[in-house]
């Protein structure tokens, strides 16, 4: 499986995971000529979320969270701004990572655990 197929499973395992505490999915990979959002979803207070899904097999090399570099969190943010533009927004919005960690058993990503950090930039 190539990182794209263990990105989605990650992008999955996340979205379970703000499901479950109770966030409603709004977008899942919204693209823009400047950015892609891997999930937009609303969390319990009717605050937008900007959510970036990092995952890795291991932190042998780094959190997963690290591999987020400037450039990005720029291009992140031009991104939303198209986002609450095009969808007009008017409310409270943050960003948040969550970081997926997991192995490959018998061609499918098994999730051993799940950081999720708000506010992150």
């Amino acid at each position: 499986m190539n990182t794209t197929g263990i990105g989605n499973y990650g992008e999955t395992a996340a979205c379970k995971y703000l499901l479950d505490k109770g966030y409603k999915i709004i977008e899942r990979n919204y693209n823009c000529k400047i950015a892609e959002i891997d999930i937009v979803a609303y969390d319990s207070n009717d605050v937008v979320c900007f959510v970036e899904v990092k995952t890795r097999k291991s932190s042998q090399f780094g959190y997963a969270f690290e591999a987020i570099t400037n450039e990005k969190i720029n291009q992140l943010k031009k991104g939303a701004l198209c986002y609450i533009k095009a969808k007009r927004i008017r409310c409270e919005v943050r960003f948040d990572v969550i970081e997926v960690y997991g192995n490959l058993l018998g061609g499918e990503f098994i999730v051993d655990s799940i950081n999720h950090i708000e506010n992150a930039f």
